[in-house]
């Protein structure tokens, strides 16, 4: 078993060999530019960017033609958000969004408001993660450009209901967009289906190459268009100037197919270690707090809140396990994750949660591990804090952890 065992897929995926082996002659022998349309060289090299446009657009159930390659998931949401904003000036100027979404799509909307090109609403979902319809409904008004909504958060995994936010917006006469770079490959994704107008996604995430992502534009019922947000040449239909990086997406085509062919068996696998990591920990300590909706998450995320153990701390204790704190370190201050806080978690609970991140490559094993690893670090921590077990609690012993009133995953 390789330590420190990797249990943070929310971060990145590891490569999956069949993805590099897809890539590697187009870092040699077909080196070719895509967009050299005179010699055999730059042909083959058209072919592969759309063959993996095809594999892409099968995941999605979209055209290949409605796809525009980025270098990621946070390119592909700035020009999903300031392109239509700036095209759409005539329909309006206000933007729906959530205050649980990932900080490409926050940080974009913060810029729209200071240069006054948008005005934005951030509604804050539920405690278990999930977004009230109503909400949603109450928020769009005659300027609404578009609702910009997660597929899956990237911090509790909680899945949101696409098809009816996408049957929403598509009522009201708004656009939809969504980003699905932690949902892409793990659970299934239809963008006719859920009536998604816009979709960023990342090859990254689902054990592609770093460097590649695309973005999905509706071509009919609406055509979604877009104003390009960088210039010098034209490539993708004049959505994204560029020389393609060919070999990160012909990876990320071949990543899209491995997923299509495997999503289903992978999930349900990924599930049950997510279950067993879940089972072994509340069943040997107490004082545990599940953030997020309990069943509707992705297969492979799991947050934790321990009581009365920094999230930092307990990180430091478990040099051989790879996980994330729910708290992040900006200017030198320890601040709280913003999910967790707009979930209303208390502060100092928040402080305390840990994000564990199982995928593909994950083992009974090292799960197995984690736990061992997990409850002797929490133990120790404990014994030494003067503030556990907390005043007024029962004597320490398994009691398992409680999220929205449900027993967990």
């Amino acid at each position: 078993m390789r330590r420190p065992v990797y249990l943070d897929h929310h971060a990145t995926t590891p490569m999956d060999p069949r993805v590099l082996e897809a890539m590697l002659p187009y870092f040699t022998e077909k080196f070719g530019n895509a967009a050299s349309r005179s010699h055999a060289y730059g042909w083959a090299a058209e072919r592969a960017v759309e063959r993996a446009r095809e594999q892409v657009a099968a995941l999605l159930g979209a055209a290949p033609q409605e796809l525009v390659f980025t270098s990621g998931a946070t390119e592909a949401d700035n020009l999903a958000l300031k392109g239509a904003l700036e095209l759409y000036t005539q329909r309006g100027d206000h933007v729906v969004t959530v205050a649980t979404e990932h900080k490409a799509v926050l940080d974009t909307c913060a810029w729209l408001e200071r240069s006054g090109r948008a005005r934005v609403t951030y509604l804050r979902p539920r405690p278990d993660g999930l977004l009230d319809l109503d909400a949603v409904a109450a928020a769009i008004e005659p300027r609404t450009v578009l609702v910009a909504v997660m597929a899956a958060n990237n911090e509790v995994g909680v899945l949101q209901p696409l098809a009816e936010l996408g049957a929403l917006c598509h009522e009201r006469g708004v656009l939809f967009f969504t980003d699905a770079a932690q949902a892409l490959g793990k659970v299934p994704l239809d963008v006719e289906a859920q009536r998604i107008d816009l979709l960023a996604c990342t090859a990254h995430k689902l054990y592609g190459p770093k460097g590649a992502g695309a973005l999905f534009v509706r071509r009919r019922d609406p055509r979604v268009r877009l104003a390009p947000q960088q210039h010098g040449g034209g490539h993708e239909r004049g959505m994204r100037s560029g020389t393609l990086d060919v070999p990160a997406i012909v990876g990320f085509g071949a990543a899209c197919a491995l997923a299509q062919e495997e999503m289903a068996a992978e999930a349900a696998r990924v599930g049950a270690l997510r279950d067993r990591l879940w089972e072994g920990l509340r069943s040997r300590l107490d004082g545990l707090v599940l953030n997020g909706h309990p069943e509707r998450r992705l297969p492979g995320n799991l947050n934790v809140s321990f009581v009365g153990v920094e999230g930092e701390a307990l990180m430091m204790g478990m040099r051989d396990l790879a996980v994330s704190s729910g708290s992040a370190c900006t200017s030198a201050t320890l601040e709280p994750s913003y999910v967790l806080r707009a979930l209303g978690v208390h502060e100092e609970l928040a402080h305390t949660s840990i994000r564990f991140g199982l995928g593909r490559f994950t083992t009974t094993e090292e799960v197995d591990f984690a736990v061992e690893t997990t409850v002797r670090a929490v133990e120790r921590l404990r014994a030494l804090s003067p503030l556990w077990p907390p005043a007024g609690a029962p004597s320490p012993g398994p009691a398992g952890a409680v999220a929205a009133g449900e027993p967990g995953p």
